[in-house]
């Protein structure tokens, strides 16, 4: 396992194009975000991904997340609206979670198997935005809470000693918050807060019926 010291604000652009390309590689790495760490791999790499659910001890009804740079994607990868899709630009990026209905153009895996949805990420987040930049496309990612736990990991001498062996690379930007996204449900009629986390919804159901 390697642990890369990359700074918060200011990424040293040599580690994020090592990391990019540990995770073009097959890799899973542990890396921080602006809510908590996460687990993240390659987006086509369906070993790497099933590590990730082993790890977690995730079972496939168990939605992962699609992290992307911008919305630029959007279109490719989830079926929104003009309405959503404002929504998705008053509220990103940002601590937020939002469960799309999935293209085809998602790997079957990564559906909900019974509701056929993803979920989307656009973090805030230099680090990750670097290394998603080197990178060239999404990452898939789930928040890094191992069975048993109860917060997610956020200090990287912890995730280092736990995970040694089971993962590439340990991405240390500094201590993390354990709060993990707040996630909003875009199925139905109506956005849906479907879990309350690090990111504050102050505002947010009046920005739903917009």
């Amino acid at each position: 396992m390697q642990r890369f010291s990359i700074h918060p604000v200011d990424p040293q652009p040599r580690l994020l194009r090592q990391a990019a390309s540990i995770l073009s590689g097959g890799g899973v790495i542990a890396m921080p975000t602006d809510a908590c760490y996460v687990l993240a791999c390659h987006l086509d790499d369906k070993p790497a991904v099933e590590r990730m659910r082993a790890i977690r001890a995730l079972d496939d009804r168990h939605l992962l997340t699609l992290v992307c740079p911008d919305l630029s994607a959007l279109a490719v990868y989830a079926q929104v609206d003009n309405r959503q899709y404002r929504f998705l630009r008053e509220w990103t990026p940002g601590p937020y979670t939002f469960i799309l209905n999935a293209t085809k153009e998602v790997p079957r895996r990564l559906w909900h198997p019974s509701r056929k949805t993803i979920g989307l990420r656009v973090p805030a987040a230099p680090v990750v935005l670097g290394l998603l930049a080197e990178l060239g496309e999404p990452v898939i990612a789930t928040t890094l809470v191992l069975p048993g736990d109860s917060d997610a990991l956020h200090e990287a001498d912890e995730i280092v000693t736990r995970l040694r062996g089971r993962i590439e690379l340990v991405i240390d930007s500094g201590g993390q918050g354990f709060e993990p996204t707040t996630v909003i449900d875009m199925t139905g009629e109506e956005p849906m807060i479907q879990r309350l986390g690090r990111g504050p919804v102050d505002g947010m159901t009046a920005a739903m019926t917009r």
